[in-house]
């Protein structure tokens, strides 16, 4: 089997998306650390930006972004376990999560990594300090790149949504959510079955290096959602069968979703819709200001920004403003494709999954123009109607 290497952190959220596939499907690698010369001199030129992770196949190609590098093993690398399932109807549900575990969670991974300094600072300090500073740095020198990173980080939290008052929220949503998740898992090893797919991919981006690996929300989850924890640790195992599920075999049945996962579907159409579809509307509202925009290019000053402005909306009873970024409609529209190629019965019973959990606007949420990669970034690709 080929041999990849996988360049990343262990404190990166996208990166342990990635990781967590390549340990699933046991495909060998090798996992390289970013403060090496390579990655700087060569890799980092190549894809354009500095971000991780970065997948290099054993030709030397490059694979960047964790969606992209799970849909690239999923097709280089065949095994009877894609990510996908073949209906239409689990495979829309996972795709929910994807969205939901690699953008959704965003606020509650940085608010317990970056708001909890007396238990994680330490911790902190030093998988920052030794991940991105040179080898051989002093303690000085590494102090000064985990402060850099640390103060960029922590912008980027308020950005997101973590601020004063929406603290309180962000930890009542949380523990909901692992209630909720908690609660599925008891019957199910997965979000969807017996082994991982599309969803448990994207909620594993922040149960594992944010959430489940720093100090203070690591031991949270332990304490209230033990189940949650052993989830995380079969995430990162090449073992799919556990002592509690030895016996659990089977996928859910599409035509009978468990209480738990609907009730699931509804946490997320609570704590996400709002702000997506307020994205949507911002982003197609900025594209309506630029007509002539190329397809193919961002029109961004800096193409490698990942940012386009920010907008305002209501969250669980509190006015947020978060960062818009055209990456989210890029794992969105992979819903909406999958909705889109489904059969007539399919795509009716998909609606009325939506419908019972209040999240059919994700369906026809939809941007006047696709999000494409090229060349390692996000682009436009032509107008379309809507």
């Amino acid at each position: 089997m080929n041999h990849y290497q996988l360049w990343g952190m262990p404190a990166s959220l996208w990166t342990g998306k990635a990781r967590s596939y390549l340990r699933k499907k046991q495909i060998p690698f090798t996992e390289r650390a970013i403060n090496q010369s390579k990655y700087l001199d060569e890799i980092v030129p190549a894809v354009g930006r500095f971000i991780l992770p970065v997948l290099e196949c054993p030709d030397g190609s490059l694979v960047q972004d964790s969606t992209d590098i799970i849909d690239y093993l999923d097709q280089h690398e065949p095994s009877n376990n894609s990510v996908l399932l073949g209906s239409s109807v689990l495979d829309c549900i996972g795709h929910v999560f994807e969205l939901f575990g690699g953008e959704g969670m965003l606020r509650s991974a940085m608010h317990y990594r970056w708001n909890f300094d007396e238990i994680n600072l330490d911790f902190l300090r030093s998988e920052f300090s030794t991940s991105i500073g040179p080898v051989g740095s002093t303690d000085e020198e590494y102090d000064a790149v985990f402060d850099f990173s640390s103060g960029r980080m922590r912008k980027v939290a308020v950005s997101w949504g973590v601020t004063p008052e929406s603290i309180p929220l962000v930890e009542a949503s949380f523990k909901e959510f692992l209630s909720l998740f908690s609660d599925h898992l008891r019957a199910h090893p997965y979000l969807l079955g017996s082994r991982p797919t599309v969803g448990d991919f994207g909620l594993i981006a922040p149960l594992f290096a944010h959430l489940g690996r720093d100090p203070a929300p690591a031991l949270l989850i332990k304490q209230t959602a033990p189940r949650v924890s052993r989830w995380i640790e079969r995430m990162n195992s090449p073992e799919e069968k556990w002592a509690e599920h030895s016996e659990h075999d089977t996928m859910i049945d599409a035509s009978n979703l468990p209480d738990t996962l609907l009730k699931l579907m509804a946490y997320v159409a609570e704590e996400y819709l709002a702000e997506i579809t307020a994205h949507v509307e911002f982003t197609n509202a900025w594209l309506a200001e630029r007509p002539d925009l190329e397809a193919g290019t961002n029109g961004l000053d800096k193409p490698g920004t990942r940012f386009i402005g920010s907008c305002n909306f209501e969250w669980r009873g509190i006015e947020l403003q978060t960062s818009v970024m055209p990456y989210r409609f890029y794992l969105l529209q992979r819903v909406q494709d999958c909705y889109d190629h489904a059969s007539q019965a399919e795509q009716t019973a998909i609606e009325a999954i939506f419908e019972q959990t209040e999240l059919l606007p994700l369906l026809s949420s939809r941007t006047k123009r696709r999000v494409e990669r090229l060349n390692y970034l996000e682009v436009w690709g032509k107008a379309r109607d809507l």
